[in-house]
């Protein structure tokens, strides 16, 4: 199974690029981890309807075909870490590949964020995108310790 992030965003600080470096090396072969930046839409004088639509379109062409969608959105689906475990477990068991998608400045089209298989919400706080991925890499490998019994995860 492979674990594709879909970040809207190519440049983030070398701080947070080293830290998705660490997490993503950690993860054993059988769950592949892969990151594929979009470039954001200039946001000169453009209307966000067409902000969005440009944005999502190169998101949906970084999303394997066949790969369950699952969006961060800051309406979806509050997970504990435990709870993150569960779905990463059941999402393994159902052999399909997941793409995690994370917005831009603007967050998501809505049709696009409601269109997804899942929407997920990874805190109550605004983050900066950069965190954002490293937060969100942290906890799956988080939630594989816990599913292979590693001892990272320590309750």
């Amino acid at each position: 199974m492979k674990l594709c992030v879909v970040a809207v965003g190519q440049r983030v600080p070398d701080w947070a690029q080293t830290a998705w470096d660490d997490y993503a090396k950690r993860f054993p072969p059988e769950l592949k981890l892969e990151l594929r930046a979009v470039k954001t839409e200039p946001r000169s004088s453009k209307t966000l309807e067409t902000l969005y639509a440009a944005e999502r379109e190169r998101i949906e062409s970084q999303i394997p075909r066949g790969a369950r969608v699952v969006v961060l959105d800051e309406r979806g689906t509050t997970l504990s870490t435990q709870a993150l475990a569960a779905k990463l477990r059941e999402w393994q068991l159902g052999g399909d590949d997941v793409a995690l998608v994370i917005g831009g400045p603007d967050g998501l089209q809505p049709a696009f964020r409601q269109a997804a298989h899942e929407r997920i919400r990874l805190s109550d706080l605004t983050l900066p995108h950069a965190m954002v991925r490293v937060l969100l890499v942290e906890q799956l490998y988080r939630a594989w310790s816990i599913n292979a019994g590693h001892p990272y995860h320590r309750e």
